[in-house]
This record gives structure tokens, sequence and C-alpha cells, in this order.
């Protein structure tokens, strides 16, 4: 199946229901599925006048807007391929993707363009949105298939080396069924947006799960805990996807508001990163609804999920979603004994085509069709599967992934810096926030690495302490054992 034919029921058999509420120029509007299919045929258009053709890269360096929907419609209907890019990215990390993916052209604000790497096609989005309003729509889709790319989204290994994950019609369409399939998705619901749609969570689950449901979305910029009480009791969503730091932010509603939200929302839904087991229970005295927790990642989306109908146990993330296979396998390749730790692997149609450009990536990670997810996990008697970590060191901080060799590297150029480690420490907010241990010359200056780390860094990337220590530990061949390194506060 491709997108398209996914949509179809949402854009073209329900084109006069209202479909979209969003802020545009500062005020809020009201779109229906007709309405969004014109625009993005609009835009299809002008893309298509712009040179860009199926197989294309677009790269999306945008805060949530219209114009983020917009453009993922035309590109799904023109066979070019989105490649979102964090908003937090500095230049150096942009400067990376952009060179990886090739796009043809970056799009994003006029605030941004001067951080785009010399020679790339810059289009500045408000300019895009106004040549697309004066556009024609006569436009014919693609005859796209399962097999045919849709995005790259870039995630990273061990190493460092960030990598483009290409997800295909068929990924985004089978992990939007099996999602309305397991959470009774329906055309009824109402869902709040405020995941960044630059993230698979927010792309690859909310979006597909509206447009192929037909149920009606809000979308706002950002998640603002001054104002999300706010957004729910006026907008009287049913329909929440999260990460753990949102609904730790929740708890600071008030007791009467909080029961208000509760009272007309279906389902709250959790991931990206694990949830403090008191999150889940505070949270559910608070608003009466127990969050459902499940799992996934950008290389296969959506793999395992709490039950919608049954126990949501805290700790775990449940069940393998339908058509979607997860065993547990230790390093042989063997399966694994209930309770026995080993690494997930997944089967399915929501497992991505490989990397971009990263033949040997691919080969390491996909296996006879089954994707290696380096995450460490066990299951119980039933299937009920538990995660106890990852093979890799990857710090997840609010959402968002670290890389620890990234922060390590430009650690490693700073004066004195003669060693480097980071690694992820429990943080009930931010689920973990990312630690520096570093052997140097002389004392650390904590305020000054930090000032040259921002420089080159994402905000949620720069560590939160620097610890000198002199040395670090390390097995025989020189591998750095992360877990013998002191407690931050010994």
């Amino acid at each position: 199946m491709s997108l398209l034919d996914l949509y179809q029921r949402s854009l073209r058999d329900h084109r006069g229901k209202p479909a979209l509420e969003v802020d545009v120029a500062g005020a809020s509007r009201l779109f229906t599925f007709g309405e969004l299919d014109v625009r993005s045929d609009r835009m299809a258009a002008l893309l298509r006048s712009r040179g860009l053709a199926a197989g294309d890269r677009l790269a999306l360096l945008l805060p949530n807007r219209l114009a983020v929907l917009d453009l993922w419609l035309a590109c799904v209907k023109c066979g070019v391929i989105v490649v979102p890019i964090n908003i937090l990215y500095t230049a150096r990390e942009i400067a990376h993707i952009v060179a990886d993916a090739d796009p043809r052209a970056v799009v994003t604000g006029a605030d941004r363009l001067a951080e785009l790497p010399d020679g790339v096609a810059a289009w500045d989005v408000d300019l895009l949105e106004a040549d697309a309003s004066d556009h024609g729509d006569e436009v014919s889709a693609i005859d796209a298939r399962a097999d045919t790319p849709a995005a790259l989204i870039y995630t990273s290994g061990t190493t460092g080396a960030s990598k483009g994950a290409i997800l295909t019609h068929g990924n985004f369409a089978a992990n939007a069924l099996q999602l309305l399939e397991a959470w009774e998705i329906t055309g009824a619901d109402r869902y709040l947006a405020a995941l960044p749609l630059f993230h698979v969570h927010g792309l690859g689950n909310g979006v597909q799960c509206w447009l192929a449901s037909g149920c009606h979305m809000k979308l706002v910029e950002r998640f603002e805990r001054e104002r999300v009480a706010d957004w729910f009791e006026q907008y009287q969503p049913t329909l929440f996807f999260g990460v753990p730091t949102m609904y730790h932010r929740l708890l600071e509603v008030p007791d009467a508001q909080a029961r208000r939200i509760g009272a007309s929302m279906r389902l709250f839904v959790s991931g990206s990163a694990p949830l403090p087991a008191q999150t889940l229970e505070d949270f559910e005295a608070r608003f009466g609804h127990r969050i459902l927790e499940r799992y996934g990642m950008t290389e296969t989306l959506m793999n395992v999920s709490n039950p919608l109908n049954g126990e949501r146990r805290a700790g775990t993330v449940g069940f393998p979603l339908p058509r979607t296979a997860v065993e547990i396998r230790r390093e042989d390749g063997t399966r694994v004994s209930p309770e026995e730790t080993g690494e997930l692997w997944v089967r399915g149609p929501n497992v991505c085509a490989g990397y971009w450009r990263r033949p040997e990536a691919t080969v390491a990670s996909i296996v006879h069709g089954w994707f290696r997810t380096g995450d460490l996990g066990c299951h119980d008697v039933e299937g009920r599967i538990t995660l106890h970590g990852r093979r890799s060191e990857v710090i997840i901080s609010g959402g968002f992934n670290i890389y620890p060799r990234e922060i390590e590297e430009l650690l490693l150029q700073q004066p004195g810096i003669r060693e480097a480690a980071v690694v992820g420490v429990p943080d009930r907010a931010r689920g973990e926030l990312p630690v520096a241990y570093c052997v140097s010359e002389a004392a650390l200056d904590a305020a000054a690495l930090e000032a040259a780390l921002r420089g080159d860094l994402a905000s949620f990337k720069v560590p939160r302490r620097y610890i000198r220590v002199d040395t670090l530990p390390r097995t025989a061949l020189g591998k750095v054992q992360r877990h013998l390194l002191p407690a931050p506060d010994a």
C-alpha cells in the first residue's frame, strides 16, 4: 500500500470534514481535508516547477507549522523524499545531514538561512508558501508502491556516524494501520499534536494516524508547559502522544484542572524514552488515566505496545503490535527463555529499507529480514516485554537521541583534555541527562567547556556535569567500561 492509498479516504472521500486547527500568522485557522488536499496539490505543482522529481530529496528545517504538512503531502504526491532536520541542531550538525542526504534544496525560515552550508539551495518557507498559494493545482500523483521511499530520518549508532534510515510508503502505512487497530483510533478522535514533526514520533505516528483515520488534529508549534493545560481544556482532545518529559510537566497542572482534562480524554501514549514508574502512578492518580507506554525506533517505527484494553504494567512496554514480529535473541542468534536478557530483533512491514548510502550498515543491521535493534530486554511467560537498556551507548533525553561519541570527540578538541567518556544518568523529567568524565592535565573549567560545546551541539546534547577522573576504566582491548565510572555524586 502507498501513502496515497492510505490518505484517499480522508483527503478525497471526506473533503468537507474539518481536519486541522493550526495557528497561521498569529491567528487560529481551521482547514478541511479538501482544503489541505488542494493546498498540497499547489505545493506539489510548485515543487515540480522548480525541478524536483521522484527520488529527489527535500530537507525541511522547520518547527511545527502548516507548511510542514503541505510539504509532506506534496512530496508524497511527487515522490520526493522528505529529509526532516531537528531544529535544535547547530550549523555543524545540519551540514552533515545536508552533505549525506544531498537534497535538491533545504526549506527553512529566513532566520536560519545563514546556518546552511555554502552552495546548498535554500528556500525561504514564507516565500515558498506565498508562491504555492498563487500556483495552479493541476498535479498528477506518482504511481507509488509500498517500497517507494518517502523519508530519510537521520539516526545514529554507537560510532556517532549519523545515518539516514530509508522509510518507505509501506513502512509509514503499515505503522499507521497497526496503531489504528491497536489503539482503536477513529475519525471521531481529536488529536492534540505537540510533538515535533521533525521527529519520527510526531511525523511517523501522529501525522500518519491523523491522515489515516480522518480524525481532527490541533497542531501547536511546540509543547509549552505554561499553555498546555489551557490547550487541553479549550480543544478537549481525546488523544495525546507525548514523551516522559511532557507527562512530568503535566503533573504540575492543578488537581481540579487535571480532572477536567482527564474527563474528555480517551488515551495518553508515551514513548521515545523510558517512562518512570512513579510518573505513571502519579499521572493516573491526578488525571484518571493510566498512560500507555510503547516501544519503537526510527528504523522500525512502532514495534511493541502495552494493551489498550488490559493491564498496562509499569516498567514494561507490552506485546508486539499486529503484523510485527519481535524476538529476543542471544549473541549466537538463538531465542532466549522467559526472563533471560537478550537483544530485540524485529521483522515486519514497518522495518526500514536500510540506511541511505550505507550498504555495510544495512547488511549489519538487517539479517534475513530481521532488524537488530541493539536494545536489550526480556519477556515473561505471557510474552510481555521489558527493556533493560541498550547494547549501544545512546542516551535518550526528553525523547531525543544523544550519541556520546559525538560529544567525546568535541571534548577531546578542548585544551588539556586527554580522554573523555559521556554517559547518561537518570533524570525524572527528561529520562536521562548527559554527564562527561574527563582525564585532564588540570582542573576542569566547566563554564569554559560548556561554552565551547554549545557552539557545535544542540542544547540537549551539552553535558550537565563535567567530572575529572585520573583514568577511564578500560578492557584489555581498550574499550571504555562505562558502567565502572564513579557515580556523579560520588
